[in-house]
C-alpha cells in the first residue's frame, strides 16, 4: 500500500479505538514549527521561552498573563490562536470530533489554515488505502483553492498558491522539516502520468480535469461519498450532472459560498444569468443508500451538491457545509 500526503501530519496521530485520529504532543509541536510562532531574532524574552517550553511540553497549561507579558503583538494574537486551537483539539478524543464540533457551533477567530489542516488530515484518515490518484487529487480541492480555466475544451483546476505563486512559505512544517522538495511546473493528470502522483503528492502541482463527464468530477463525488460515512456514518451515491435543467430543488448543498449562493438563487425561482451559469464547475445527485436515514421531510428525492467558481475563478470548497446542510437524521459514527 502506497502512502501519501506526508505533510498531513497523520503519522504522527494516534488511531482511536472508533477509527478517529486522536491528537499527540508530536502533532502540536508542528504548529509551533510554523512561521508564524517561531520566534524572530528579535522577540522579546518570554516569546522565546513561552515557545521554548511549549516545545518541551506542548499541552502545558499556559497562563493569560504569558501571553500578555509578550511585547510583540502580532505574536500575542498568535499564541491566543494557537492556544485556544490546542485546547480544542485537546478536549476532543478525535481530530473528526473536533472537526465536527467546531463546524457545528461555529468556527469564529479559528484560521481557515488550521480548518484546512485539520480536513487534510481527516481525508487522509477516510481514503486510507486508496490507490487512486485521480481520487486523491480531488480530494485536494476540499483543503485547498484552486484556480479554475478553460483550455482547449477542458476545464482545469489547479492549485492557486502553486499557480499565482502566492506560496511564498514551506506548505506546511512538516513539508519544511522534511525537506520535500516543490515542484515548479504545474502538470495535468492524466492516465500517462497518474503513476507519478505517488512522488509528487505533497508538492500540489497537478491539475485535475473537471471537464462534466470526465474522470475528475465522478472522482470528487468519490471523495464525498467516503467523507460523509467516514464522519457522519451515513452512506450515500454521488452521481454527478452532466445538465441541470428543470431539477426539482427540493434540497440542496452548496460545497461553497459561491455554489450556496446560486443554490438560494434557483431556490427562489430566479434566473440565472450566463456569467453566473457559466461559473458552475460541478453538480451532484446525492442519494441516501438506506433512505430511513434521512430527514423526513425530504422523502425519497435526492438532494443536489452545487459546485461553483467565485467571479474571478477561484474554487474554494467548504466540506463543512455537507455536515451542517446534509439532512441528516443520525450523526457521525467515527470518535
Amino acid at each position: 500500500m502506497r502512502d501519501f500526503w506526508l505533510s498531513c501530519g497523520h503519522h504522527l496521530l494516534d488511531r482511536h479505538d472508533g477509527g478517529g485520529l486522536a491528537v499527540t504532543d508530536e502533532f502540536l509541536k508542528l504548529y509551533l514549527a510554523r512561521p508564524e510562532l517561531a520566534p524572530p531574532p528579535d522577540a522579546c524574552v518570554v516569546e522565546r521561552t513561552l515557545h521554548a517550553t511549549l516545545l518541551a511540553d506542548p499541552c502545558r497549561p499556559i497562563d493569560a498573563a504569558e501571553i500578555a507579558a509578550i511585547a510583540d503583538a502580532d505574536a500575542r494574537e498568535n499564541y491566543e490562536l494557537l492556544v485556544a486551537w490546542r485546547d480544542h483539539l485537546s478536549n476532543h478524543p478525535t481530530i473528526e470530533a473536533a472537526y465536527l464540533a467546531l463546524v457545528r457551533q461555529g468556527a469564529g477567530k479559528t484560521p481557515p489554515l488550521f480548518l484546512n489542516q485539520l480536513v487534510h488530515a481527516i481525508l487522509r484518515n477516510a481514503l486510507d488505502g486508496c490507490d487512486d490518484p485521480f481520487v486523491l487529487r480531488a480530494a485536494e480541492l476540499l483543503f485547498r483553492a484552486q484556480r479554475v480555466t478553460s483550455h482547449e475544451g477542458a476545464l482545469l483546476a489547479a492549485d492557486e498558491e502553486r499557480v499565482t505563486g502566492t506560496a511564498l512559505t514551506p506548505m506546511s512544517p512538516l513539508v519544511s522539516m522534511l525537506g520535500l522538495e516543490r515542484a515548479v511546473d504545474v502538470d495535468v493528470l492524466s492516465e500517462a502520468n497518474a503513476d507519478t502522483y505517488w512522488e509528487r503528492n505533497d508538492a500540489f502541482d497537478m491539475a485535475l480535469d473537471l471537464t462534466a463527464g470526465r474522470r475528475g468530477l465522478a472522482s470528487l463525488g468519490r471523495v464525498l461519498e467516503r467523507f460523509i460515512m467516514h464522519l457522519l456514518g451515513v452512506a450515500v451515491a454521488i452521481e454527478p450532472l452532466i445538465e441541470a435543467s428543470n431539477v426539482p430543488f427540493t434540497w440542496y448543498v452548496g460545497l461553497d459560498a459561491a455554489g450556496t449562493r446560486i443554490g438560494d438563487a434557483l431556490w427562489h425561482g430566479e434566473a440565472l444569468d450566463e456569467a453566473t451559469r457559466a461559473r458552475i464547475v460541478g453538480l451532484y445527485r446525492l442519494t441516501f443508500v438506506e433512505p430511513a436515514l434521512a430527514e423526513p421531510t425530504i422523502g425519497s428525492d435526492p438532494v443536489y451538491l452545487i459546485m461553483a467558481t467565485t467571479p474571478d475563478q477561484v474554487l474554494r470548497v467548504k466540506p463543512q457545509n455537507l455536515v451542517v446542510g446534509l439532512p441528516i437524521r443520525r450523526l457521525e459514527a467515527v470518535s
